[in-house]
């Protein structure tokens, strides 16, 4: 498997960076953290902005840096694109004269993103013409991105994009990241502070900690790892991509299936086949011992139990296991003993609510 392949020791001040650290090079992979966890440090080091002793950094066989042999490729040397929370347009040029400026700085035979694919990629045909002092905030991001694509990158860095977007503009500019997602096969390392937004777009994530790498790994082995913050946080649950197979026109219901059996939700504007992403809360779930008939909950699945915690006093975290799906469930301790919840039993998980992203 192609990676994207680091180490980095750094100090600045009172602040130590020591990562080692190996993703897939396809896909977007999360870098997520509390501020000051050295998230946009490790984005410096991978674009060269910040030389690291000892560094090394290789991407699908092509080195970087290595300082066990002092090689050190400049930043104007690496071929990357990189995003800021603030779109950096050159504000006395049109649209259009941003982008063929990206585009300006690849040379043509190793152009590996056509003009026209960038712009229908993030929508932003209408806005060619445009200045960008006309633009709202998410169409700015947009252009933004496609500027950096167009410099056909094999590392696209971007760092917290949506965190200057109102409420409207993240939701004006997500579809568009999805797009990233599905249709690229660059690389992308991307910083958030939002839960919602990994689990809307990420493929793998880096979980950092102090400057250090505390988990990684596909995104659904992250969020479900007990032993990791995010299982333990007010947000925490589980991603899963199903397919729309239904439309239930009477009672206005959409049912998707995944490999754990059929999920119900209220009826949404989705072509049947399509792939989504839905989040099941672990707020949301609740166990019983039985498949419960008369009950107003229309998602029920039969679980195994794989692990328990106490994550305070007073509630458990359950992870739990639904033919190979993986599924958290948050609990009062006294309903586990009430249970008397063993790991390995047999239970049944009702799932109250299903967000789809």
């Amino acid at each position: 498997m192609s990676t994207l392949q680091g180490r980095f020791q750094l100090q600045q001040g009172e602040f130590t960076l020591d990562i080692d650290f190996q993703t897939p090079s396809q896909g977007i992979t999360a870098l997520f953290g509390p501020s000051g966890s050295g998230k946009t440090t490790l984005l410096r080091c991978l674009a060269g902005l910040e030389r690291a002793k000892p560094g090394f950094l290789e991407i699908n066989g092509n080195c970087w840096q290595d300082e066990s042999r002092g090689f050190f490729l400049p930043t104007h040397q690496r071929s990357l694109g990189y995003v800021f929370q603030e779109a950096s347009l050159f504000s006395h040029l049109s649209v259009r004269k941003n982008l063929e400026y990206g585009q300006s700085r690849t040379p043509q035979k190793q152009r590996k993103v056509a003009f026209e694919e960038a712009v229908e990629l993030l929508g932003i045909s209408p806005l060619l013409t445009r200045n960008p002092k006309r633009l709202s905030g998410g169409e700015r991001q947009r252009v933004a991105i496609a500027r950096a694509l167009l410099t056909s990158p094999k590392l696209l860095l971007m760092d917290e994009p949506l965190a200057a977007l109102d409420a409207n503009s993240k939701a004006e500019i997500m579809p568009y990241l999805e797009k990233l997602h599905q249709a690229l096969s660059i690389p992308v390392l991307y910083i958030s502070h939002a839960i919602p937004e990994v689990m809307h777009i990420a493929d793998n994530m880096l979980l950092i900690e102090k400057g250090q790498l505390i988990g990684s790994g596909p995104l659904l082995e992250v969020l479900t790892r007990l032993d990791l913050p995010l299982s333990h946080s007010s947000e925490a649950g589980v991603v899963i991509e199903a397919t729309v197979t239904e439309h239930d026109e009477t009672f206005h219901l959409t049912y998707l299936t995944f490999s754990g059996g059929r999920l119900s939700l209220r009826r949404e504007d989705l072509a049947i086949g399509s792939t989504v992403r839905v989040v099941l809360n672990a707020r949301d779930v609740s166990l019983a011992l039985d498949n419960e008939i008369h009950s107003s909950i229309l998602n029920n699945f039969q679980a195994s139990i794989l692990e328990i915690l106490e994550e305070s006093p007073g509630q458990l975290i359950i992870k739990l296991d639904i033919s190979g799906a993986l599924l958290l469930a948050r609990i009062t301790t006294k309903s586990g003993v009430l249970l008397n919840l063993q790991i390995g039993m047999k239970v049944y998980a009702r799932v109250k609510s299903v967000a789809l992203l």
